[in-house]
């Protein structure tokens, strides 16, 4: 079985959330774009909503 390579990126990351996207789906392209399993968000916002989110990448998913 091949061994997960250990995160590299940690650290809490600030996105402007567009209009239409959930949170989840904002946690969801920077999983994909970060190559990181850990990500998770600080607070929900509604779909409509616009703003900053923040994110806890790696190990700072902890933090949040």
């Amino acid at each position: 079985m091949a061994r997960r390579r250990p995160s590299t990126v940690h650290g809490i990351v600030a996105v402007d959330k567009p209009p239409a996207m959930t949170s989840h789906d904002v946690c969801t392209v920077a999983r994909r774009e970060l190559n990181e399993r850990r990500v998770g968000h600080s607070g929900t916002l509604d779909p409509d909503a616009t703003g900053v989110l923040l994110l806890g990448v790696g190990n700072a998913t902890r933090l949040l």
